[in-house]
């Protein structure tokens, strides 16, 4: 990569994190639909939990707008009932050259967007470069792509600066028509969304709906059961539960903690839930402060108990988490996750304050802890300040910061902004996904999701960094298994993080909802080749 692309990337990564949609990728949102079901009609209605802003995939980068998205556009690959991989625009998928680093795929020549164009290899070129030509903030989805050929209208070729294993996911990339985004880029975004999905964007008022209507016209096998959807936006968690019960929405997204048990007790509504593809953890500023020395960092995880803490502010909306890898990927990768979790310490003061002295850490220290506006990881953040009052320490703060000032602080490297920070992240499903862009060196993941600095600040940081890259660019499993690995003990060694735990995929659903399917990627299908969500008269 040029000095000039670092510095441009860099940039764009910050700009996109400061929407405030931390640890998100567009790419792991990209649309889920296939073709299946009839055509009944009705009218859902869906609780978001914050409001979408904007609705152009070349741009956006917040889930509650992804969330609408994938019923409007296509990718050229999407999700299957779990996380496999399934054509959508493609017609199969994609040919790869022996040395892994140009894909080739044919667009299915029957699809087309809701203004009856065709989608063509242009419009894949577009959605994919536009990115990266137009320096958005969510360019760095897209910067592993060195350039794209039209080979013919319905055939394109990606070529990559290296070879990039997971890029299939990157592949899910939602795509626009070039012609109609073009003309009007901001209209496009806000007001006349052009997708060739199975709904159409219909209206929308920011902070209160979003509307989406079936596409009669859909050029997929099927249309979905549902005439329209309505999304809106309830950000307060005890309120959303009231929409549940009082039957105003049909299907809510998120359940708090403290009322999980009382949507379980409904008897007009049920939980549906999936373990999510994601990661939370408490992490620590290894570039400057007592924190470098990793035998503070030991002294703080004994101070207290992770697993209690999870299980008091988290569960049952999540379960505690080992590793930086969520379920899915322990399973499938078999990674050894009872070595790993061997490395969690319990709460032993006595052991902290013998670490703390051995470290030579004043007891006058001024410990500083910033966290987002999320309550889970915001009581993460108190369970160790509380923890280090305990072992004597009497100057400790728990700073709880919006989401522009948290992610503009976090990753100063600058002990004044913090010590440690609680944060989390949904990846795609491969460790590349969360190794590479958390526990790498900053400098090459530019700096935005690694506030840890470990991965250039001591040997062993260095050592898993130049692991993590190394298996990005391989095309062997088990190669690729053993990479990770080997740098991951390195990591649970050295602890710039301390796993906390991951999130469930929630949904609080009313019984006159039929088929309705919560994904393990933070979405939910409304309709694929396994469900198509239907309203009960």
């Amino acid at each position: 990569m040029t000095k000039d692309k670092f510095e441009k990337l860099t940039e764009i990564n910050r700009r996109r994190l400061m929407k405030g949609i931390a640890g998100v990728s567009a790419a792991s949102m990209a649309g889920c639909i296939d073709q299946f079901g009839g055509s009944e009609g009705g009218t859902l209605n869906f609780a978001q939990e914050k409001s979408p802003i904007e609705f152009d995939p070349v741009v956006l980068n917040d889930v509650p707008s992804a969330e609408i998205c994938q019923y409007v556009y296509h990718g050229l690959y999407e999700y299957d009932d779990t996380t496999g991989h399934v054509p959508a625009l493609a017609t199969d998928m994609p040919e790869v050259n022996d040395a892994q680093d140009e894909y080739v795929v044919e667009i299915d020549g029957d699809a087309e967007f809701h203004n009856g164009e065709p989608v063509t290899a242009e419009d894949v070129k577009h959605s994919f470069m536009a990115p990266l030509e137009e320096e958005t903030d969510n360019a760095n989805e897209v910067s592993m792509i060195n350039s794209i050929d039209v080979v013919d209208e319905q055939t394109v070729q990606f070529n990559l600066e290296y070879a990039y294993a997971p890029f299939t996911y990157t592949l899910h990339r939602n795509i626009v028509p070039k012609a109609a985004r073009t003309d009007d880029k901001e209209a496009f975004n806000t007001e006349n969304p052009i997708g060739s999905g199975p709904f159409e964007f219909v209206d929308w008022t920011e902070g209160e709906f979003v509307e989406i209507e079936r596409w009669d016209d859909y050029w997929g096998d099927t249309q979905p059961n549902l005439q329209t959807v309505e999304f809106t936006p309830v950000e307060e968690g005890t309120t959303r539960i009231t929409t549940l019960q009082n039957g105003d929405n049909d299907v809510i997204k998120g359940i708090p903690p403290d009322l999980w048990s009382e949507v379980e007790g409904m008897d007009d509504a049920s939980i549906q839930q999936v373990a999510g593809v994601g990661y939370f953890y408490l992490a620590f500023n290894c570039n400057d402060g007592p924190t470098t020395d990793p035998t503070v960092r030991q002294a703080i995880d004994h101070v207290f108990d992770m697993d209690q803490a999870v299980s008091n502010f988290v569960e049952p909306t999540g379960v505690r988490q080992y590793s930086p890898y969520p379920q899915v990927l322990i399973d499938e990768w078999d990674f050894p996750i009872d070595e790993w979790k061997s490395h969690h310490n319990e709460k032993d003061i006595d052991k902290a304050k013998q670490l703390f002295d051995e470290a030579g850490v004043s007891m006058d220290y001024d410990w500083r802890i910033i966290v987002p506006p999320d309550d889970k990881r915001e009581q993460i953040g108190v369970t160790v300040s509380n923890g280090l009052q305990e072992a004597g320490f009497s100057n400790t703060e728990v700073q709880r910061l919006d989401w522009g000032a948290f992610l503009s602080q976090y990753i100063t490297g600058n002990a004044d902004d913090y010590n440690m920070y609680t944060l989390g992240w949904s990846g795609v499903p491969d460790p590349d996904s969360f190794a590479y862009f958390l526990l790498s060196r900053a400098e090459d993941t530019l700096a935005i999701t690694n506030g840890t600095y470990w991965g250039e600040n001591s040997d062993k940081g260095v050592q898993a960094s130049e692991k993590f890259i190394e298996a990005r660019s391989s095309d062997d499993f088990d190669e690729r298994r053993q990479l990770y690995i080997e740098g991951t003990n390195l990591v649970m060694e050295g602890k710039p993080h301390i796993p906390a735990y991951s999130l469930k995929n929630s949904f609080g659903v009313r019984s006159n909802v039929s088929d309705f399917a919560a994904h393990p990627t933070d979405q939910f299908h409304l309709v694929s080749d396994h469900n198509n969500v239907s309203l009960d008269e």
